[in-house]
């Protein structure tokens, strides 16, 4: 299920249980009222299953008929052996009157053990600029580690650490675990010294990710759900992802 078909799951929910009106959920879909009415209709015929695209799965009408692979091959075999996929695609247009891309004639042969897979080289990552400034972009993270080793009795505990992405400028701070505290406390030690940054880039963790469907509220203004960590950021001005 795709995220928009995931988006109108939930807001259909919402009609089910009485919390929007189908018009409100048209607002909030950005659709017709009468769109909305056969939305509401296939979920109540189908359920979840009802909201996905109809032709998903389907076979495309650009797809090649069964004929087209046989008469492909077998001249491959008897006439074009050799040949690499895309010359054999070429012949197959020009001389057979069969037109037939590249790729597909390359998936023909490899699946027909008629053309060996090539090795694709690897892709060429070109790596990301710095950011110009200090403060521009602040990366925070926690390192969950037996960091003292029993030493005072002292157990495992994380250190979570903020970066300046265009200085290195690195600060550093042990916290029990990481939590929205340690977080905002470690935050508000780097903005004690260097300044509210412009953004902060952090992981995946449910501190600084919503996980829940947004509210009612949220889905008419067009507004995605955030956590306190979020919202913290928005009023200070600086913006955070996950």
């Amino acid at each position: 299920m795709s995220a928009k078909e995931r988006r109108r799951l939930v807001v259909l929910n919402r009609v089910k249980r009485k919390e929007l009106t189908r018009r409100e959920a048209a607002e909030v879909l950005g659709i017709s009222l009468r769109q909305m009415h056969r939305q509401w209709q296939r979920f109540k015929d189908g359920g979840d299953a009802g909201l996905v695209h109809r032709s998903r799965g389907a076979n495309s009408p650009r797809r090649k008929s069964e004929q087209d692979r046989t008469r492909a091959l077998e001249l491959y075999r008897t006439r074009y052996q050799g040949f690499g996929a895309t010359l054999f695609a070429e012949k197959l247009e020009e001389l057979d009157e069969l037109k037939v891309s590249h790729d597909t004639a390359r998936r023909w042969l490899i699946a027909e053990g008629l053309l060996e897979r090539g090795r694709r080289g690897r892709r060429s990552r070109r790596r990301r600029e710095r950011k110009a400034r200090l403060g521009e972009m602040v990366q925070m993270d926690g390192s969950p580690h037996d960091w003292f080793e029993g030493r005072g009795g002292q157990g495992p505990c994380v250190l979570m650490t903020a970066i300046d992405d265009a200085t290195s400028r690195r600060r550093a701070r042990f916290y029990a675990s990481e939590t929205l505290e340690a977080a905002m406390d470690c935050l508000g030690h780097w903005i004690g010294e260097f300044g509210v940054p412009w953004s902060v880039y952090v992981d995946r963790h449910s501190i600084y990710r919503a996980e829940r469907d947004p509210t009612i509220a949220e889905m008419k203004a067009g507004k995605e759900p955030v956590t306190q960590f979020g919202r913290a950021m928005q009023e200070l001005g600086g913006r955070s992802w996950a």
